[in-house]
Parts: C-alpha cells; structure tokens; sequence
C-alpha cells in the first residue's frame, strides 16, 4: 500500500515518484507496485465502459495516476492506530479537558467511493497518562484513509482513544461534506453531516460535555 511522503537526502526509492525540493530534499512517495499494476488494469476497462478511449494523449497515463491515489488515500489500513497513540503516551498527573479542534478530515465513502471531507473536535480528559498533541490528528487519519461511513468514523477514532488511553472519558464530532450528496443523488451543495460520540464523563457529567460543545463552538483563535 501507499506510504505518506517521506523525506530523503541520498538514497533514493526503486518504485516512488521523486521531486528534489529548493529545500535540500527529495519529496519521495512510494508506492506497491504490483497494487498499481493490478488496480490500473481495471481502470483500463473502467475507461472503455463509460465510452472514453484509454489510448487518447490525455489518458495514457490516467488508469496508473488513479491508482497510486487510490493506494495513498487508502493508506489507513497499513497504519495502527493505538500503536500511534503509545509511541507518545506520557505520565501525567493532569485531570482537565484536552481539547484538539479543527482536525482537518479527508475520507471516502465506501458506498460510492467519493470523497467526503470536513472537520474533526476530539476532546479527552486524562486519567493519568496523556498523548502526544500530534497523535490525536495522526489517529484521526488512520482511521479516515480508508473506506469509511462517517458514523463508523467517530466511534473508531472514540474507542481507540478510549481504549488506548484509558482517559475518564472521550468526546468526538465530526463536521463533514459529502460529495456523494453534493455531485450526485440528492445534489445538496450547502448540506453538512454532523456525527458525534463520547465516553466516560461526557456522557455522564452534562456540564464537562456542555463545556466541550462551548468550547468547539467558540471562535478562540
């Protein structure tokens, strides 16, 4: 499968695309390349079924560029989420919220296979041990880059926090668009799915989840 960008400053990857930056690296992404040659195969016939002409200039080299994006927009399955979380789990006697809003969220949907896309507020109250600040966004994109609903994408990125680090409680919400809704189907362009998840004292304490819904709503930065 795809792996993120990686960044080199001698040796180069066999199978990648490689892009020498102004900035004393190369910009180098991999990919599997049997996976590129099985899944640009099919768009071949893909092409030929809705009347285009593969062998046209502009096409050439679609049926590959459609698959090295399908491998990197599908790289989640490669990633563990919980074992991103545990490379930064720290002791820390600290008992408040933890708060990362605005996680930027890319995703497809795995009934049509169009993007959906939007915001992820993933909030969390520590139980003894915290995470690093970067693991939260890192967590939200190993579950997103994968074929999702939107639904079950909240409550995996809950349970993992929850069960990861074991916190007093977990609460998620996900603000998204879906193009599946936009582009085709019901074709409404403004429309946002909002979906929503918690644990422990979100669940049971209403002014610490109050708090949370304040707090995502507020305009602090």
């Amino acid at each position: 499968m795809a792996r993120k960008p990686v960044l080199k400053t001698k040796k180069k990857a066999i199978d990648g695309e490689h892009e020498t930056t102004g900035e004393g690296y190369e910009r180098i992404d991999a990919y599997d390349p049997k996976g590129v040659q099985r899944i640009s195969g099919h768009y071949d016939d893909i092409l030929k079924a809705i009347g285009e002409n593969p062998m046209r200039e502009g096409l050439l080299k679609t049926p590959e560029r459609v698959a090295k994006a399908l491998q990197y927009l599908t790289h989640g399955y490669d990633l563990d989420p919980a074992a991103i979380l545990r490379s930064a789990m720290f002791k820390e006697d600290y008992s408040q919220m933890v708060l990362v809003k605005d996680i930027e969220v890319y995703s497809m949907c795995e009934h049509h296979m169009l993007p959906f896309f939007g915001k992820a507020h993933i909030a969390y109250v520590p139980n003894g041990h915290i995470t690093g600040l970067s693991k939260i966004p890192r967590v939200v994109d190993a579950f997103a880059r994968r074929l999702q609903v939107q639904e079950r994408l909240t409550n995996e990125i809950r349970d993992c926090l929850q069960a990861t680090l074991r916190p007093l409680g977990v609460a998620v919400v996900i603000e998204a668009s879906h193009l599946c809704m936009q582009m085709r189907g019901i074709q409404k362009q403004n429309s946002v799915t909002t979906t929503s998840a918690f644990t422990g004292i979100f669940l049971k304490d209403q002014r610490t989840r109050e708090e949370f819904i304040k707090l995502i709503s507020a305009k602090l930065h």
